[in-house]
């Protein structure tokens, strides 16, 4: 399948194109968080790949959680490609993409994803590995204090997967054993779960696809 995948959460910006081997990807270390920064890096790797849109069999996008800008633009890019392909959208839950891509890179019987949320708390899912299949245990938002307590209930290894490992280090050493760094998480991360979803026929519309916050949106208050 031809699949274009879209992953701008928190961090990096990566995008990812799937035609047959190789995966085409390319990442952009700081970007503004516009669509003017995203889109000049999707369309690079696409030319790379050598494939138009209207040739892409669907459009995957990291639907969060993170940083709330950055969900934005991504998903609006996505959207927007999808929509003037006439493509499906496929919305690949971050934590879920994050865990399957640190499979590779663990053996732990246990895997949470880190994310930073604000004020201090961190966006955290627990999954169960189980002959490389993930089950989602609990997700939610807490500060580091509750990640430690969260650990005590956890029966086997675990493997905490979090672009933010140096920070969590530096807030709660006693982490640092569990602490992988997840920099092999991006784009290209996206594409199994988005080509099975699309040979499922259970994929989204660009119009009814909406990012996954997890917290309530404030706006910034204009100062006269």
């Amino acid at each position: 399948m031809k699949i274009l995948a879209i992953e701008c959460t928190h961090g990096f910006a990566s995008a990812a194109v799937s035609n047959g081997e190789p995966v085409f990807e390319r990442r952009l270390a700081e970007w503004q968080k516009t669509a003017e920064s995203l889109v000049p890096l999707v369309m690079q790797v696409m030319e790379v790949a050598g494939l138009q849109p209207t040739e892409l069999d669907g459009v995957a996008v990291s639907s969060g959680p993170g940083s709330f800008t950055a969900l934005r633009i991504g998903m609006s890019v996505a959207k927007g490609i999808a929509f003037g392909a006439s493509c499906p959208l496929v919305p690949v839950p971050t934590m879920l993409a994050m865990a399957g891509a640190a499979i590779e890179h663990t053996d732990a019987k246990h895997i949470m994803p880190v994310i930073p949320s604000r004020a201090g708390e961190y966006f955290y899912s627990i999954f169960s590995v189980d002959d490389g299949v993930l089950s989602e245990i609990e997700s939610s938002r807490c500060m580091v204090s509750e990640l430690i307590e969260r650990l005590a209930s956890i029966d086997g290894r675990l493997a905490i997967v979090s672009r933010s490992a140096e920070l969590l280090a530096d807030e709660a050493p006693s982490l640092a054993s569990y602490l992988a760094d997840a920099s092999f998480f991006s784009a290209a991360s996206l594409l199994g779960h988005a080509e099975k979803t699309l040979a499922e026929g259970v994929a989204g519309t660009a119009a009814g696809t909406v990012p996954e916050y997890r917290q309530e949106f404030t706006p910034k208050q204009a100062h006269s």
